[in-house]
């Protein structure tokens, strides 16, 4: 569970970074950063 949840954040953060240079989807931008980041902590703290 804990590698989909890291694969589900890589995939994530990079479809901000790609949404960073395209202004197209300002608000979709930070909403896959919010997404990427809470995976992230849900995968530190259910290893912890």
């Amino acid at each position: 569970m804990r590698s989909i949840l890291y694969l589900i954040a890589v995939i994530l953060i990079i479809g901000w970074l790609l949404g960073v240079f395209y202004y197209s989807a300002a608000g979709l931008i930070h909403v896959l950063l919010v997404l990427a980041i809470i995976s992230l902590l849900v995968g530190v703290i259910r290893r912890a």
